[in-house]
């Protein structure tokens, strides 16, 4: 029941966050322009279409939503923490877990809400304009999309519940986005040059990287191959079959679990100390 009450208070304070309000509306422009360039500009629409557009809409998601997690669940224990307003709620009869829990699930709704109407204001895009897009193959994007959130959500709370200031908490997320989203690419394909890596050694490398996993999941369901993405690509369908999809959902999922988990091990053991 605490954690819900949490759950509830941290909605009503993300419904007056103005960053939460930016991303959103960030995400719903440019998601809306990429579908709408890309239905004009192909002259025939359909599933095949959405293949097209739907690359475009990966990319922006992969640049977008970590971006959203990472800071967001970066501000909320750090923030409070720096206010002070985290030390009255602990000098409440509820337990660590519970106020962590609690703010994560909240927010992890707000972000979940505001992403959901850019895919629903893309997706009438598409009907408005001719094209005609698989209802299961839109859904299982925005559900890998909800997956992203959680993940990324969850390492900015580590972030948080680790930094003392909100500065520090929201450079290091920002720095690990960097890491994530541009670095880590060049630093497997610098690796893999240097140490001459085969293509299954790559491939497990870039694993290391929780949105690879993503990647190549919503490649998978908007493409239905992995050619586009090369020997690894190529790689990864013939050694797991079938089983790719599970294990890639798997280390999605364990990313996601693992991170909240020390998140909440290392707020219960600093609490509201900075």
């Amino acid at each position: 029941m605490n954690t819900l009450l949490f759950a509830h208070r941290e909605v009503r304070e993300a419904r007056r966050n103005r960053w939460l309000w930016l991303y959103a509306l960030v995400f719903v422009a440019l998601a809306s322009a990429l579908m709408w360039l890309g239905l004009s500009a192909l002259g025939s629409y359909g599933v095949a279409g959405f293949g097209r557009t739907g690359a475009s809409l990966i990319n922006l998601i992969l640049l977008i939503v970590p971006l959203m997690g990472l800071t967001l669940g970066a501000l909320s224990i750090a923030g409070e923490r720096e206010r002070g307003t985290l030390l009255f709620l602990l000098a409440q009869p509820v337990s660590a877990a519970e106020v962590l829990i609690g703010k994560y699930l909240g927010l992890a709704f707000a972000l979940i809400a505001a992403l959901s109407a850019g895919f629903g204001i893309s997706g009438l895009l598409i009907a408005w304009h001719g094209g005609v897009v698989q209802s299961d193959l839109y859904l299982a994007l925005w559900g890998l999309t909800v997956l992203l959130v959680l993940l990324s959500l969850a390492v900015g709370f580590l972030i948080s519940a680790l930094a003392r200031k909100g500065a520090t908490a929201m450079g290091t997320a920002l720095f690990v986005w960097l890491l994530l989203v541009f670095l880590s690419d060049l630093g497997v394909m610098g690796t893999a040059l240097v140490l001459r890596l085969s293509v299954g050694q790559l491939f497990s490398l870039a694993l290391l990287n929780p949105l690879q996993s993503f990647k190549l999941l919503a490649v998978l369901i908007v493409q239905g191959d992995l050619e586009i993405l090369g020997p690894a690509g190529l790689y990864a369908l013939r050694a797991f079959g079938d089983a790719l999809v599970p294990f890639l959902l798997a280390l999605l999922v364990g990313w996601t679990v693992s991170a909240l988990a020390l998140s909440v091990v290392i707020f219960r053991h600093r609490g509201a100390l900075e």
